[in-house]
């Protein structure tokens, strides 16, 4: 069985977010970035499938100038057996759209009988990576899948919905997957077993092309949330804090 991840680098949202100058995109050139979580819970996923049953677990990121051979090679680390980097004009942000056209068109060479990847990304958030490779692959495909029961060439898989609901299908291979949580946390690679991988792992290189792709929307502009004035913080006995509550809601006109 073959199983191909689709992992991408993301913002790191705990490092200070600042604006291009043109004010369409992030300052990327100073941020952190990091494997985007669900990717994570993907690679974790495909993982257990290959501990308990075996498979042949291939990892695919395109090539964004974001330092990617790192998550790749910590890919390896963590068990994938091949890892593939999908070089051409991606640098920067690319979109679902964008990005499931260069990725449908490397996958058919890999052999894949499962397809997972992240359910979204916290730079896009739109959730359409499966469907859109799904569609370009001429899969089927669930997503926001939260447990995978792979048997033979077929697997049980539920997909949660809104209020806490889950749905239970059987999915025939060939299929695509997006993935909300692994059934286990990701598994934590030591540093030192991401350098030996970065010795002995070959990352393969294909090459796509994502040209004259129409993504739908398009960011016109972006803004930093105002911010206000900040608390005022009351002090005293408590009759004067509560005379204050007062005048400050009647102030407001309430």
């Amino acid at each position: 069985m073959n199983i191909v991840v689709v992992i991408k680098q993301v913002p790191d949202l705990v490092e200070e977010l600042e604006l291009n100058d043109t004010g369409t995109d992030l300052d990327r050139e100073w941020l952190k970035f990091k494997v985007n979580e669900f990717d994570d819970h993907a690679l974790e996923a495909a993982l257990l499938i290959k501990d308990a049953q075996g498979a042949n677990v291939t990892v695919v990121a395109l090539d964004n100038g974001l330092d990617i051979d790192k998550a790749l090679y910590a890919a390896a680390a963590k068990g994938a057996d091949r890892v593939v980097k999908v070089t051409g004009d991606f640098e920067g942000y690319v979109s679902s759209h964008a990005a499931a056209k260069a990725l449908g068109a490397v996958i058919p060479s890999l052999g894949a009988d499962l397809v997972l990847t992240g359910v979204q990304a916290v730079d896009d958030r739109d959730g359409q990576l499966a469907v859109l490779l799904a569609h370009q692959l001429g899969m089927a495909h669930v997503t926001v899948v939260t447990d995978i029961n792979v048997s033979g060439s077929a697997a049980t898989v539920h997909k949660e919905y809104g209020g806490g609901m889950i749905g239970e299908f059987n999915v025939q291979f060939p299929a695509v997957l997006g993935i909300q949580a692994a059934a286990e946390t990701p598994r934590y690679v030591p540093v030192a077993k991401v350098r030996r991988a970065m010795k002995d792992t070959n990352i393969d290189e294909i090459s796509a092309d994502a040209a004259g792709v129409d993504a739908g929307t398009e960011v016109q502009k972006m803004y930093k949330p105002e911010t206000g004035s900040g608390a005022e913080m009351l002090s005293g006995s408590a009759e004067d804090i509560a005379s204050r509550i007062v005048e400050i809601i009647r102030g407001k006109g309430v």
